[in-house]
């Protein structure tokens, strides 16, 4: 989780900071970080580009047009790289949205790690079905300084 949180400091998404980290056997695949498109003014450049919503129980949702979350641009780094998935692990500072944990599902990575939930109530009816386990790391508490 420490590179996790360390990929996403380079984040060009004032919102919030999401790294993803692509594992298998222990060895790093891809990473990606939540951002525009490569060749593309990122939000901390030009702004956000907000859209409303309502999710299906009706509670309002702001997402943004501009920025592609981190897991897709992890599976998408692996991708353009050539470096298969299916079978992986993900590290992720926060659970997956819903539309990232869909395509989670169908790349085949096996396991989704995550340390801060996210709108964890939109994940439970794929949870209920998909092959594919989700969960929560918890960070070690700092250690307290010495009396």
């Amino acid at each position: 989780m420490t590179i996790t949180r360390q990929v996403a400091e380079r984040s060009t998404c004032p919102r919030a900071k999401v790294g993803a980290v692509i594992v298998r056997d222990r060895n790093i695949l891809a990473t990606g970080y939540n951002g525009a498109p490569a060749g593309v003014p990122h939000c901390t450049e030009v702004g956000c580009l907000i859209y409303e919503s309502r999710a299906p129980g009706g509670e309002l949702e702001t997402n943004c047009y501009r920025s592609i979350h981190a897991e897709i641009n992890a599976i998408t780094q692996a991708a353009k790289n050539g470096a298969a998935i299916a079978g992986a692990d993900i590290y992720v500072t926060h659970s997956p949205c819903i539309q990232c944990m869909k395509v989670l599902v169908n790349t085949g990575v096996r396991t989704v790690f995550y340390e801060q939930p996210y709108k964890m109530e939109t994940l439970k009816w794929l949870l209920q079905t998909a092959r594919i386990d989700l969960i929560q790391i918890i960070p070690p508490a700092p250690d307290e300084a010495p009396a």
